[in-house]
């Protein structure tokens, strides 16, 4: 009887350190940029309910192009990349833009089905006439900023509309949409 209460006490000492670790690994303060690396897994990115953009700017000067969410490239090398929502988002003004937001939806065209996400751009400082892309890929470096591998846009077979907002105090928020056509397993083109 002795042998296997400590048996489950053992047990139960190896669950509770396992959820504690999963718990601090989901929890844990995402870093825009941030890769996963051999030891630490991608950050966590939930949908949100509302879209949390209070920009009340009417300035203009924030320009969203070039969305894609297939048949990606590398603005810079023209090389193909994997697929991965990504943007251009340019300051057209002579004065330098921070405290950029983005905030996107997802929808299936066939079932309706959508979600919606936000990612504040921390350290991203855009400056005059400066155009930078954006890429939602768990990649690391500069412009890169974690995205949910299990999305709408990752998981479905079907067409997905996304619609991109961005934005940055004083400014009006700039628009742009990409869409992924039907079919899953997106890879680089």
């Amino acid at each position: 009887m002795k042998k296997t209460l400590l048996s489950l006490g053992a047990f139960v000492a190896v669950l509770v350190a396992a959820v504690l670790i999963m718990q601090a690994t989901i929890t844990g303060p995402a870093q825009p940029g941030a890769a996963p690396s051999a030891t630490t897994s991608a950050p966590t990115v939930l949908p949100v309910t509302t879209n949390p953009i209070t920009a009340t700017g009417t300035k203009p000067g924030l320009t969203l192009t070039d969305a894609l969410a297939e048949n990606n490239i590398d603005p810079a090398t023209k090389a193909a990349l994997a697929d991965r929502l990504q943007f251009t988002l340019t300051n057209t003004t002579t004065t330098p833009m921070t405290g950029l937001e983005v905030y996107y939806t997802m929808k299936d065209t066939t079932t309706g089905a959508s979600e919606a996400y936000y990612q504040k751009l921390d350290g991203l400082t855009l400056t005059p006439g400066q155009g930078t892309t954006i890429y939602f890929d768990n990649g690391t470096g500069p412009g890169h900023y974690p995205e949910n591998k299990y999305s709408l846009y990752r998981s479905s077979a079907n067409e997905v509309t996304i619609n991109i907002e961005a934005a940055a105090p004083g400014y009006a928020p700039a628009q742009g949409t990409a869409t992924k056509a039907q079919g899953t397993g997106e890879k680089t083109d």
